[in-house]
């Protein structure tokens, strides 16, 4: 189960709270509301504190936002390693 959550709307600033895992169908809907929000020029911040699991599609997803500026925020240290071991192949 994912729950996404809007934080913050200061400006164009907007923050998404994720909490559990990021995985399969899940992914394509974080995807959507992530894609959604920078189509309107919003800055995204993705606060990954209390997600617990994130699979290979999840990854892609995440680190697909973080090379097109969205910052990563609280990731758990098992998340951040996921994300660094598949961005180093």
């Amino acid at each position: 189960m994912l729950k996404i959550s809007q934080t913050g709307k200061a400006n164009h600033s907007v923050t998404l709270k994720l909490e559990g895992r990021v995985v399969g169908p899940l992914v394509g809907e974080l995807r959507q509301v992530g894609e959604t929000l920078l189509a309107e020029g919003r800055a995204l911040k993705l606060d990954l504190a209390d997600v617990t699991f994130v699979d290979s599609d999840g990854v892609a997803v995440l680190t697909g936002f973080k090379t097109r500026g969205v910052t990563l925020k609280d990731c758990s240290p098992f998340v951040d390693e996921q994300l660094k071991s598949t961005a180093n192949g």
